[in-house]
């Protein structure tokens, strides 16, 4: 019997289940290929470790970018071997396969995640939007008359969506989200103390002290970079502040887009908004104060939904679960 598998392939992260046994897979979406044959060397956790540090020879990268396929053939092979290794693909059986889609990219986007999941074996695949999905795994109730907001903040993307009786009302799509905090924060640094760091220097800056709200203040942190005018490296102390400073003109860009939308929505769903508030998942939910400088912006409460990282895989899961091959529920399509 043909197994039936979701597929959150994010720019940051895949995750991957399968009805009746939950998450089977949560890897960065990274990889390592030989320059020469473009055959995969690494993938996953081992690939990422490797990018900026490779011989020449050898390419580390994330063939994902701003929620889209930038490398088809390589994220195929990717996926290829997930499905392999959770026993998915045999002689005998192909997959069915529910892919997730950020909700603002274009059909030839759409068309490109589906060519790859088909060239990763599968035999018929349906494509889900991440509102949809994120709102369903946070544990939302979408399908009824009552208004519901999820703001997703992936890496690559952040999905606001304004939801009501099971479809979109009204939308933002944002290509500002995780990847674009760490590039801030290079940046400034790059700008204020004239040292140069890497992206994943950035990134565990702002896992470890960075902040979204001055009410919360995550200390100091030192870290390696090159001094561009001295061109050696040196040691110095971030503090949570610097950071707060550096990510602040990407979170605006997050908050106008919440605005945007709530001005997009009818005004009886609104007043279900402001009496619920809203749900932030994805990655970049994580991040502390968020909540907090949402709700001060906004006039709105929002809250972090349980397992924000999980909620597009564990919405897929549901519908999975409930047997959507059958039913109607997606549109499956067949090569």
């Amino acid at each position: 019997m043909a197994k039936v598998i979701g597929v959150d392939l994010g720019t940051a992260n895949t995750l991957i289940c399968m009805r009746g046994e939950g998450i089977v897979i949560r890897c960065p979406s990274a990889v390592a290929i030989d320059k020469e044959t473009r055959e995969i060397i690494a993938q996953g956790g081992e690939a990422k470790r490797m990018m900026g540090r490779t011989p020449r020879g050898i390419l580390a990268f994330r063939p994902l970018k701003d929620g889209v396929i930038t490398d088809a053939d390589v994220t195929a092979g990717m996926l290829r071997n997930y499905f392999k290794s959770i026993g998915a693909i045999s002689t005998f059986s192909r997959p069915l396969v529910v892919a997730s889609v950020p909700f603002g990219v274009t059909e030839v986007e759409k068309r490109a995640i589906e060519d790859a999941v088909f060239e990763a074996g599968a035999r018929r695949v349906a494509l889900m939007e991440e509102p949809i999905a994120a709102a369903l795994g946070s544990g939302l109730r979408v399908s009824g008359p009552k208004g519901t907001m999820i703001v997703d903040i992936g890496g690559g993307t952040t999905e606001v969506a304004v939801i009501s009786l099971g479809g979109i009302v009204a939308s933002q799509s944002l290509r500002v989200a995780g990847d674009e905090l760490d590039e801030a924060i290079v940046a400034h640094l790059r700008r204020t103390r004239g040292v140069l760091i890497g992206e994943a220097t950035a990134e565990e800056l702002k896992l470890r002290i960075g902040s979204a709200h001055p009410s919360v203040d995550r200390g100091s942190m030192t870290v390696s970079g090159m001094h561009l005018t001295r061109r050696m490296g040196v040691m110095m102390e971030v503090r949570s502040e610097e950071l707060r400073e550096a990510m602040e003109p990407s979170l605006d860009q997050i908050l106008q887009a919440i605005g945007r939308t709530l001005e997009r929505t009818p005004p009886e769903i609104s007043s279900d908004l402001y009496d619920f508030g809203l749900v932030l998942t994805g990655g970049g939910a994580l991040l502390p104060g968020l909540a907090a400088l949402i709700g001060e912006r906004m006039g709105m409460r929002a809250r972090i939904a349980k397992r924000p990282m999980e909620n597009v895989c564990m919405g897929m899961l549901r519908i999975i679960d409930s047997g959507v091959e059958s039913d109607g529920i997606l549109r499956f399509r067949e090569r």
